[in-house]
């Protein structure tokens, strides 16, 4: 099963870059100190560094509290998000969190449908996008595919064959709850069939199977149920268990390009 595992490492280059600026601004302003007059012509290494350590701390404390665009490496979202897509994932919509920190003002909280970025909870290094499909004390069925939440079914519509190279001739279905519209795709020799991992303790605690594509989840308070939207290829809760809600990173609200199909840039999610 693929995952979608996004990397961040432009924010390291970013704190470097930050480090490196600030070093070279705070070295300038103990040499004006020592000057008696500011020199007419600033030097290269002012110019070109402490001057722009503004300018790349915005854009770093920006990127971990407001806003951020990881790169999707992987297939596990198809067809809502494509390999190589650049996410604008907005950190407000559940509110910022403080940089070096993993502490969160809350301003909201995720809801049922949301694409929401998050720490993979059995290695909090890294960072996975998935389908928000069940809040803190839903009762979820999962049945070859089909969902129901507290009792009601999501409405499920057949489309057809996906027409993309990646889809390898699955089928997309387009899926409705609570108002709220996504395309999925299914494997028809599979079918939402995997079982679900009740070697995992939480999932065992809050979660009975009958057999392998048939089970049911009350989701614990502070936790939620992730799906990837590629449902027969994705490791998702039904294989790591739940997202604790204070290791969720944000919302991903737009496609903002993929240089391999620019016609996906801006799309909204």
């Amino acid at each position: 099963m693929q995952s979608v595992k996004i990397g961040f490492s432009i924010n390291e280059i970013l704190f470097l870059i930050s480090l490196a600026t600030g070093l070279c601004w705070l070295a300038w302003r103990i040499k004006l100190r020592r000057m008696p007059a500011p020199p007419v012509r600033k030097p290269l290494w002012v110019t070109f560094g402490s001057e722009l350590f503004v300018v790349v701390a915005l854009m770093f404390t920006c990127r971990i509290a407001v806003a951020d665009w990881p790169k999707v490496p992987s297939g596990s979202m198809e067809p809502t998000l494509r390999v190589g897509d650049y996410l604008l994932v907005n950190h407000l919509a559940y509110g910022p969190r403080l940089p070096f920190t993993n502490t969160a003002i809350e301003m909201g909280k995720p809801q049922r449908g949301d694409v929401v970025v998050f720490r993979y909870p059995p290695d909090v290094s890294q960072f996975y996008v998935k389908r928000l499909v069940g809040l803190p004390g839903d009762k979820v069925v999962f049945k070859d595919g089909a969902v129901s939440v507290n009792g009601e079914p999501f409405d499920v519509q057949v489309l057809g064959d996906g027409t993309e190279p990646e889809d390898r001739g699955q089928v997309l279905v387009r899926e409705t709850s609570a108002g709220k519209t996504r395309t999925l795709k299914i494997h028809p020799f599979y079918q939402g069939t995997a079982p679900l991992n009740m070697a995992v303790p939480e999932l065992r605690d809050n979660c009975s199977t009958e057999r392998p594509g048939l089970w049911e989840c009350t989701v614990p308070q502070g936790r939620y149920l992730m799906l990837g939207d590629n449902r027969d290829n994705s490791a998702d809760s039904r294989v790591w268990g739940f997202a604790p809600h204070e290791e969720i990173y944000g919302k991903a609200v737009r496609v903002l390009i993929n240089f391999s199909d620019l016609k996906r840039a801006w799309t909204a999610l």
